[in-house]
């Protein structure tokens, strides 16, 4: 089932973990052994979850790994709809 305007992976993050469990970004990009930067251009919004990180996620914070995959998926399916024009795109006729 699409979601209308699913926030970002990021956005997810800060909101469920970081803010609840009073942890910085810092402290988690530690456990994620990742760099500080990397973890804050993704809970901004800057960067996507890969597959790595899915799996970094997964083991640090729990869920899925594809189920991290899927929540970027999501939204960057939704941000495309918003952006890209579709109205000259024609369907591929295939002979019968």
């Amino acid at each position: 089932m699409a979601m209308y305007n699913p926030p970002h992976p990021g956005e997810f993050i800060k909101e469920v973990y970081l803010e609840p469990l009073n942890v910085t970004p810092r402290s988690v990009a530690l456990q994620l052994k990742v760099s500080p930067s990397t973890f804050s251009r993704l809970i901004k919004g800057q960067s996507a979850i890969s597959p790595g990180m899915a799996l970094r996620l997964s083991k640090c914070l729990g869920r899925s790994p594809e189920s991290w995959l899927h929540m970027q998926d999501s939204y960057d399916l939704w941000q495309a709809k918003q952006n890209i024009d579709l109205s000259e795109v024609e369907p591929l006729l295939i002979p019968a």
